[in-house]
């Protein structure tokens, strides 16, 4: 039998409403979710766009943009490889619809869930071969495709990986106990060979929010590629009626986070947030639709 236990954390609950004007039951929810401090709860209740994280941090995301510039720049098609999931269908979109605003020749390609599986194949990659595809470019899968990047690879096709999943590692058993923590055994991390790989999960990645969805990081992916075409920003005054393409892929980026679950803490409150007050004037045919049913 499943028991339920009463969240008990400590803190001055009617110091805390009184400050952000909010009630002393709503303090002890924040609480609870281990939001502390007067600068955490600001940000936690009226956080805006200009508190999301420079896409910069994301490692690997630089060279990724210069990498797609170029491709983008000589004509070589891409193919955007999701995942038949909202959020790998959301990523597929902003990808798609980002590249052809900055010029590219790009394409999409969806697994089917029973012929393909998830994610990455070696058909799909023998297939975008013999369609002259030059780059793959995954959203929402690949961090575990190493023998699918490494054949296409050896094709000598040009692959970039988006992701946000955990990163595939084995047990490397070690001669001795480490003497400071007594560990037997260190993670040996297995990175596919592709020519970037972004992954707010990766080693070495500087990220300060891992718990993105695969659309977001997308999303980020678009942010600086549009800044480096000159193109507009996120809209950060929605009264004002001006919309910019990355409003609209922002809409998707909040709906995916939703769509895979992902905690409505950070910048996943903001996006959602924000997301949400674009939606009620979107311009997009899909998510007008959505909303006229629910």
């Amino acid at each position: 039998m499943a028991k339920w236990y009463v969240a008990a954390k400590k803190a001055d609950f009617n110091g805390i409403g009184q400050r952000f004007s909010i009630s002393p039951v709503l303090a002890r929810v924040i609480r609870n979710r281990d939001i502390e401090g007067d600068e955490a709860i600001e940000k936690y209740l009226h956080g805006t766009i200009r508190d999301l994280y420079d896409p910069a941090f994301l490692k690997g995301s630089r060279e990724a943009v210069l990498l797609l510039k170029d491709k983008i720049k000589g004509q070589m098609p891409i193919r955007v490889i999701g995942d038949y999931d909202a959020d790998g269908i959301c990523s597929s979109y902003i990808l798609k619809r980002g590249l052809e605003a900055c010029g590219a020749v790009v394409d999409t390609m969806i697994p089917h869930r029973m012929k393909d599986g998830y994610g990455l194949n070696e058909h799909l990659v023998d297939e975008a071969y013999a369609d002259g595809i030059d780059t793959i470019l995954t959203c929402d899968n690949g961090i575990a495709a190493y023998a699918q990047i490494e054949h296409a690879k050896k094709y000598g096709m040009t692959v970039i990986i988006t992701d946000h999943h955990e990163i595939p590692y084995e047990e490397e058993p070690l001669a001795e106990p480490d003497p400071e923590t007594g560990e037997t055994s260190r993670r040996r991390y297995k990175i596919p060979p592709a020519d970037v790989v972004i992954d707010p999960k990766q080693p070495g990645d500087t990220y300060p929010f891992q718990e993105i969805c695969g659309a977001v990081v997308a999303f980020k992916l678009m942010q600086l590629l549009f800044a480096e075409f000159g193109f507009d920003g996120i809209s950060t005054d929605l009264t004002s009626g001006k919309r910019s393409l990355l409003d609209e892929l922002l809409e998707f980026a909040a709906f995916a986070t939703i769509c895979d679950v992902m905690p409505l803490l950070e910048e996943n409150r903001i996006l959602v947030r924000h997301g949400l007050e674009l939606m009620k004037q979107t311009q997009n045919v899909g998510l007008h639709a959505l909303l006229e049913v629910n």
